[in-house]
């Protein structure tokens, strides 16, 4: 039972505010030490080895790279401007453009909390003035910013790729279905509640200053440049033409490329992004290297055996493993980051889940669009904190946790969808 005391050790720590990977890290020293000597140890220089020279994780600091140099481009703002002269005549027609600059951003960038933070800064305010009820502007927001989480390419995608021993590829074109339902899906909520309560999402007064085919003119040339960036990164991956991590390098480039046509270039700006990218990159994987340290003590104590043959003996076998698996990632959602999901609970459930003959890619794309979640659900949810931190005075934290609610809902559905119906997004359950 060592394994599992640990674990609900470690969880308690991190509840409790520590640093996720010094947490890991000295948990597993204590347990290491008391169950074996320091002698278990010895191998941890391989595996933090192995950890340096996996290519595929070479992606992940270059797909933060290029999310940051876009972030400062100011694409963000010139997205959300265009897009909302285009749609803002129609009754939520600024929350329907939040929703489809946060899936441009989401499919460009990848950065949550930029994203967020962004449309807090620019979206908000206009949609306040021009009386959007609070809930439904901040709800709109939240989610239009976690929209990277699902939408290719994402982070959460590249580790679950190399923790769950997948193509990083396939993960991508598997999570184009789910994230398009899901947009669809905010859109058609946004249109259902303007429908029926106008008066939450008024529409905004026509500028007569600009003609029609002004305002269609301007919100393409704000689209097709960014839409370039992401058809070049996802089409060279799914056309085998690149790996991964060749195509976030050219993304690194088209990046820069962009901050010149935009004339936000500059080598300060190259240099602050860099700095920003390493920041996160080494709190990626300190996390990792303090999870390895964990997953490590957690085996050899005999925590893994123990936890598989209790999952194999659930009633229901693949589908109550799939029901217990999702409730458990969705409430740790609720209080930890994504990167200590992937990092600590998936590699526990992955055994199981290969020997029920589940179908590894599937599950994958469910755990990614329950790990989006996490960014959602109050009390802990980091998109919450990011749209509390820019938004005015009178807009309450008890606002946004209302406003999200029903595009949690919407979530889960999808969630739902892809367990009860994969073929609709060309995947099976099994092997």
């Amino acid at each position: 039972m060592i394994g599992m005391i640990m674990f609900l050790v470690a969880l308690f720590m991190l509840m409790l505010g520590f640093p996720v990977a010094f947490t890991f890290g000295g948990v597993a020293l204590f347990f290491g030490v008391f169950a074996e000597g320091m002698d278990l140890f010895a191998f941890m220089p391989y595996r933090i080895m192995s950890v340096m020279q996996n290519t595929v994780l070479m992606a992940v600091p270059l797909f933060i790279f290029m999310g940051v140099i876009l972030q400062r481009t100011r694409l963000a703002e010139q997205l959300l401007t265009s897009m909302g002269r285009l749609f803002g005549g129609l009754p939520g027609g600024l929350a329907i453009s939040t929703i489809l600059v946060g899936a441009l951003l989401a499919a460009s960038t990848g950065v949550v909390g930029a994203s967020v933070v962004a449309m807090g800064l620019i979206s908000l305010p206009v949609m306040l003035a021009h009386k959007y009820d609070k809930r439904l502007a901040t709800g709109t927001i939240c989610a239009a910013g976690t929209l990277g989480q699902i939408v290719p390419p994402s982070i959460i995608l590249i580790i679950l790729g190399d923790v769950l021993g997948l193509p990083v590829g396939d993960l991508f074109k598997a999570a184009v279905g789910p994230g398009v339902v899901l947009i669809g899906l905010y859109i058609v909520y946004i249109l259902v509640v303007t429908r029926f309560k106008p008066e939450t999402a008024p529409a905004m007064p026509k500028d007569d200053s600009v003609s029609r085919k002004k305002e269609i003119m301007n919100a393409l040339l704000a689209i097709i440049p960014p839409l370039a960036l992401i058809v070049i990164v996802l089409g060279s991956i799914f056309t085998g033409i690149a790996t991964p991590t060749e195509s976030s390098a050219l993304g690194g480039i088209g990046a820069i490329i962009l901050a010149i046509i935009y004339r936000q270039f500059s080598f300060q700006m190259v240099w602050d992004a860099s700095k920003d990218t390493v920041k996160v990159t080494a709190m990626v994987f300190a996390i990792l290297i303090g999870a390895t340290a964990f997953s490590m003590v957690f085996s050899y104590t005999g925590g893994d055996y123990l936890l598989e043959e209790w999952m194999l003996a659930l009633p229901g076998e693949k589908w109550g493993f799939i029901i217990l698996a999702m409730l458990v990632i969705m409430i740790l959602g609720f209080f930890i980051d994504f990167v200590e999901i992937s990092f600590i609970i998936v590699p526990i459930l992955a055994p199981v889940a290969e020997a029920l003959g589940i179908n590894m890619l599937w599950f994958a794309i469910l755990i990614a669009m329950n790990l989006q979640t996490s960014f959602l659900t109050p009390p802990f949810g980091f998109s919450l904190f990011y749209l509390k931190g820019v938004a005015p005075p009178e807009v309450r934290t008890v606002d946004i946790y209302k406003g999200v609610l029903p595009f949690i809902l919407l979530q889960v559905l999808v969630l739902a969808m892809i367990v009860i119906f994969p073929e609709w997004f060309g995947m099976s359950s099994s092997y």
